[in-house]
């Protein structure tokens, strides 16, 4: 995921002084002032410099940068757990089915003992034309009654444990509409923090909008830089070739291509087209593979942002890194010193 133009700056937004009013003109004021407030745009306060609301649109993006990684790790997390219900939902399926199988089979087998021992034994015995015959079925039904047993347990084991699938089961989709929830909640900070930020970016005057905006209208594909090294092994030359591909494909929050990108979508996607698994979020991704020093990327190494990993590109040697910086932005070349490196990893 990746909003960035510079490390925030350390601030505040500015609170509105409310003040108080002579109990008769308490109520006309209040209207007016709320009627001023909705007729009015969102935006920079009146006194703001545009280098101030600048600052606020940096804080803004790289806010707005960490809570779509939580988004991120949340759809994650959840898309898991949707697929561990699918599954106890198929198990206790299955279960079911095995248990009513062992009731038919045990049914069958207690109508047939009925049927052919209706009778006092003894009785029997002397009343059969065969007595020896009658004692061999009656040692045949004696095992028939012992597997009958056997079978029972077994039938009593399947339920506690198909009892035991069910509680699972429950248990995976209460924490599935749990995630669901998390995601929901990462997903309107997100849109809130763009939404405000973008405001700021109106209210600039249109020279300074266009001087915010002009790196993010350089991501065209062009003449792309040449390599600076040799990749690191043959699948970060893979991951590089389709990282390049991506170049002037927009930022999109949350998305993992081929169409638009976050920061750690694109390193995902890059790395899955070279046949490596990455996890989804940028911390996540500073984990998956070996560590080193930013004096030895090579390129295809993924280099991350800020103490919390919160952003993420690809390293292509000669100092630059690709990536997909932030909303309204297209994925491209950047200097690797563009923020804070926190670690380099080499896949």
């Amino acid at each position: 995921m990746g909003f960035h133009r510079r490390p925030a700056q350390p601030g505040s937004d500015r609170s509105t002084r409310v003040t108080v009013l002579s109990a008769a003109a308490a109520t006309a004021a209040v209207t007016t002032a709320a009627a001023a407030l909705a007729a009015a745009p969102a935006g920079a306060a009146p006194q703001d410099k545009p280098s101030d609301t600048r600052a606020k649109v940096d804080r803004l993006y790289e806010q707005a940068e960490r809570a779509t990684e939580l988004y991120n790790k949340a759809d994650e997390r959840t898309d898991r757990l949707r697929a561990q219900v699918e599954r106890a939902k198929d198990s206790v399926a299955r279960g079911q089915e095995r248990i009513n199988r062992m009731r038919g089979a045990l049914g069958a087998l207690a109508g047939a003992q009925y049927r052919s021992g209706g009778i006092d034994p003894s009785l029997a015995l002397l009343l059969s034309s065969d007595p020896d015959a009658y004692l061999e079925r009656a040692s045949v039904l004696d095992r028939v009654s012992a597997r009958q047993a056997g079978e029972l347990a077994d039938l009593r084991r399947a339920q506690r444990g198909l009892a035991q699938e069910r509680t699972e089961a429950g248990r995976k989709l209460a924490e599935l509409e749990k995630s669901r929830t998390l995601v929901a909640r990462h997903k309107r900070t997100v849109e809130h923090k763009l939404a405000k930020a973008r405001q700021l970016l109106n209210s600039l005057p249109g020279d300074e909008r266009d001087a915010y905006d002009r790196s993010s209208r350089s991501g065209g594909r062009g003449e792309l830089p040449e390599l600076g090294g040799a990749p690191s092994s043959s699948r970060a030359a893979a991951a590089i070739a389709a990282a390049r591909s991506a170049i002037g494909r927009p930022y999109v929050w949350g998305a993992n291509g081929p169409s638009g990108f976050d920061c750690s979508g694109l390193m995902q996607w890059s790395y899955a087209q070279a046949g490596v698994g990455l996890p989804r979020t940028s911390q996540a991704q500073r984990y998956a593979g070996r560590q080193v020093s930013l004096s030895q990327a090579q390129p295809g190494d993924l280099v991350t942002y800020r103490d919390d990993a919160s952003h993420i590109g690809m390293y292509m040697g000669n100092g630059q890194v690709v990536h997909a910086p932030y909303p309204g932005a297209a994925v491209r070349y950047d200097p690797v010193g563009m923020m804070p490196v926190s670690s380099v990893t080499r896949i």
